[in-house]
């Protein structure tokens, strides 16, 4: 027995006195909080992996749409392979990935994506994972966010990614359900109800374009200010051509065509995929505000489009950067948990 064990000591009634070791202290458990972003939720790989590599391994993960997808392969023990999925894509095979359609609810079928899911995962169910998962989903028509505990993994996920216009709901449990970033993009409390002591969120909301303020109507310029005027219209321009060629088109686009495309005429994708990035900006700040995470990773990934799934490499360097970042404060809330429990 261990000299620095604490002792209780036990009297039996024949007079023997035996030492009995006192139960220690559990470890504090640490949740994740996946948070909702497109392409640029390969990050979470990359802060999962940054995590594990300082010996902090989370025991519980709550995702919300592409924070589902990595936190689902991560608690059915297939984050691996879904690394080499996402390293493996490229601008071709992504497309491959896309069985567009003109009928239905959704642009795209989704089917093709929830096949290469379903070899991943192999039909899982959440309730027998080895790690405790849950996902957020929105149900259509009432906007209820549902919390998904149990059930296929695989169809759990896909709801939670369902973005309106581009993918249909899923049906489950008699509900359609849709995109959970439309209630909860990064899912903090659902991380605190399965249990977390320590909650670490990475929230992917971090587009500076779309920290929007008040715009007031000004007077029109002065003469002599017109040139200046000029200079900056045809500055706005050329980023706008520049954002336009990031990535965000998802068909028969090439990167010259897309530079050419005049402000006022974008395509579909990227206006489904502009108001998601505005929205789900609005209601992270507004949900992070009442519902705290313990400690926050935010990604620098602003320069990543939202539809650029072939730069995975990047964006999983980019969220073990953020991850090693934070670790000083993640250690430091993990000793204060471990002295309250």
């Amino acid at each position: 027995m261990s000299p620095r064990a604490a002792l209780h000591v036990r009297s039996f009634p024949e007079g023997i006195v035996e030492p009995v070791e006192a139960p220690r202290p559990r470890t504090p458990r640490v949740g994740l909080a996946l948070g909702g972003g497109s392409a640029r939720g390969w990050a979470h790989i990359g802060v999962i992996e940054a995590l594990q590599e300082a010996g902090i391994v989370p025991e519980i993960v709550a995702g919300c749409s592409i924070g589902a997808v990595v936190g689902g392969a991560y608690a059915a023990g297939k984050l691996d392979r879904l690394k080499a999925f996402a390293l493996s894509l490229t601008k071709r095979r992504v497309m491959g990935l896309v069985d567009l359609r003109i009928a239905g609810s959704g642009l795209i079928a989704g089917e093709r994506l929830a096949r290469r899911l379903s070899q991943e995962l192999e039909n899982r169910r959440i309730e027998a994972l080895p790690v405790a998962f849950a996902c957020v989903a929105t149900e259509l028509g009432t906007g209820h966010e549902v919390w998904l505990t149990n059930g296929p993994l695989v169809e759990s996920v896909r709801a939670s990614y369902a973005i309106p216009g581009l993918f249909p709901p899923v049906l489950l449990d008699s509900r359609l359900l849709m995109d959970g970033t439309l209630v909860n993009p990064v899912p903090v409390r659902l991380a605190r109800e399965l249990g977390a002591d320590v909650v670490i969120c990475v929230n992917l909301a971090c587009d500076p374009r779309v920290r929007g303020s008040l715009i007031r109507p000004e007077p029109p310029p002065e003469e002599d200010e017109l040139e200046d005027e000029l200079a900056r219209a045809v500055e706005t321009r050329s980023r706008w051509a520049m954002l336009c060629g990031a990535g965000l088109r998802m068909v028969g686009r090439s990167r010259r065509t897309a530079s050419t495309t005049k402000p006022g005429n974008p395509g579909v994708a990227r206006v489904i995929f502009d108001a998601f990035n505005i929205t789900q900006d609005r209601i992270s700040r507004a949900r992070l505000a009442t519902d705290p995470p313990d400690v926050m990773v935010t990604p620098r990934l602003a320069a990543m489009g939202l539809f650029e799934f072939h730069r995975a490499a990047e964006g999983i360097a980019l969220g073990r950067e953020a991850a090693r970042a934070a670790l000083p404060e993640i250690r430091r809330m993990i000793e204060g948990a471990a002295a309250r429990v």
